[in-house]
């Protein structure tokens, strides 16, 4: 509810409520607001203070008046937003697909919070979590050393620091992947591998096989980058074989994205049966295959990972830190086959010369010195009872488990549309991850994804149940 300032108005409130959603792309171009007699009830306000806050915000340019159907999102040059499909005139019917949440909205929400409380659609572990006292003190510990001191006068080595290659070559053998020292390159975190990746092997244009569900985030990377991007349904055993013959049947794609261990949404790992088939396929149609391994600090020890039965032939290994350690240091890494090495030395220099050295070295003493495997461990067990919370509090409020509950992310059916409901729930100082941000067509879905640590808290649900029951 709102609240009578000596500050600002009621009006002021509601239109500056509205204006931060709108400029932060939470409310996308084409999304239509509240009915002028619904958004008084949401917000405990006069209809005539609706009004009034609708006319700001349509003085400002950032919403449109349509006759007979109320106020919209307008979409401006610098808001470019894919078609939108035909008007709908109630507000309770399935969004037009151009004002659906855009992965760029949730990545947005991640640094501008709707409010203080835990959100459910967040992506990574609450601070609380990752505050490992050895961070702050091994990069003290580095900065104050002689050769540090030498090094930061100039840049770094363009591959990486070779200390903390060499600790993830051995890391990566603990996990029956042999990759040396010299096949493995540090990125600006797991996000820029993958860029890396895309821009040195494809051109616009070129077919890409993406799991889906899938990363939102990856969808709209390709897409941006002018890829084709070609969806292939991941079931609890892996990617759809069938449907990716298929496609290299008619489209030869040249890469294949997959997160293959606690896969995101769903958490789901990979068979080996399947496993093997996949990289059967791959070398009979001629395409790599990137093997995104961000949740693997949290994976159980026998997962099945591509890259260990291909020995680093036809896959790229991708991996990184945020969702372990400080997000904030952006620190990631690649292994790729020997003959790629090279070019995709050259891609990483084109955009970023080299990785900060500082951060590299501090990473490579908390992973030295046995921080990283214990702090991961901690991790693993909060996680566990933070998820057996979620599951029972999920279940109470009328959710199905669209996927056996894994890893940091749970995939559940909602049983109504989700990009309203995720619209809805603003109001209440909640981002939730709707489902058509998983899907590549991003069509209307009743699932969501929540994150296990974040949705403990008896209070969402209950006003998730109280939004959901009144759409």
């Amino acid at each position: 509810m709102l609240t009578r300032t000596a500050s600002q108005t009621l009006t002021e409130q509601l239109s500056g409520r509205f204006a931060e959603r709108i400029r932060a792309r939470l409310l996308p171009p084409g999304a239509r607001l509240p009915s002028v007699r619904e958004c008084a009830r949401q917000h405990g306000v006069s209809p005539h203070t609706v009004v009034a806050a609708y006319d700001v915000l349509l003085a400002q340019g950032l919403v449109e008046a349509r006759r007979q159907r109320g106020f919209f999102v307008r979409e401006t040059p610098d808001r470019a937003a894919a078609p939108t499909a035909p008007d709908r005139p109630a507000d309770t019917t399935p969004l037009p697909a151009g004002s659906r949440m855009h992965a760029t909205a949730l990545i947005r929400g991640m640094f501008h919070h709707p409010s203080a409380r835990a959100q459910p659609g967040s992506g990574v572990l609450p601070p609380d979590w990752i505050d490992l006292p050895a961070l702050p003190a091994a990069v003290r510990k580095v900065a104050a050393s002689k050769a540090w001191a030498k090094a930061s006068l100039q840049y770094g080595e363009p591959m990486g620091d070779a200390g903390l290659r060499a600790l993830l070559s051995h890391r990566l053998a603990g996990q029956h992947i042999r990759a040396p020292v010299e096949q493995i390159m540090t990125t600006v975190g797991a996000t820029h591998a993958l860029d890396i990746v895309s821009r040195t092997l494809l051109k616009a244009g070129d077919p890409v096989l993406v799991e889906e569900p899938g990363w939102s985030v990856e969808f709209a990377r390709l897409e941006a980058l002018g890829m084709r991007v070609l969806p292939v349904p991941r079931h609890a055993d892996g990617p759809d074989l069938a449907v990716m013959a298929r496609y290299c049947e008619t489209h030869a794609p040249r890469l294949f994205i997959s997160v293959s261990v606690l896969h995101n949404p769903t958490g789901y790992s990979l068979a080996p049966g399947a496993a093997h088939r996949l990289l059967q396929l791959a070398q009979a149609h001629d395409f790599h295959v990137v093997e995104d391994d961000t949740y693997g600090h949290i994976a159980p020890e026998h997962a099945t990972r591509l890259t260990a039965l291909d020995g680093l032939q036809r896959t790229i290994y991708v991996g990184g830190f945020a969702k372990m350690l400080a997000p904030n240091w952006r620190v990631g890494f690649l292994a790729a086959p020997a003959p790629l090495v090279e070019r995709l030395l050259d891609t990483k220099l084109l955009a970023t010369l080299t990785t900060p050295t500082l951060l590299e070295q501090a990473l490579a003493l908390c992973i030295e010195q046995g921080q990283l495997r214990r702090h991961a461990d901690r991790v693993r067990g909060r996680l566990d009872a933070a998820r057996s919370r979620s599951v029972k509090l999920a279940r109470a409020a009328g959710c199905a488990f669209a996927s056996e509950p894994a890893g940091l992310f749970g995939w559940i059916d909602t049983g109504v549309d989700t990009d309203l409901l995720a619209q809805r729930m603003l109001d209440e100082g909640y981002l939730l991850a709707p489902g058509a941000l998983f899907l590549a067509g991003r069509q209307a879905s009743t699932l969501m994804r929540i994150n296990f640590a974040t949705t403990q808290d008896a209070a969402f649900w209950s006003a998730f149940a109280r939004v959901r029951d009144s759409l």
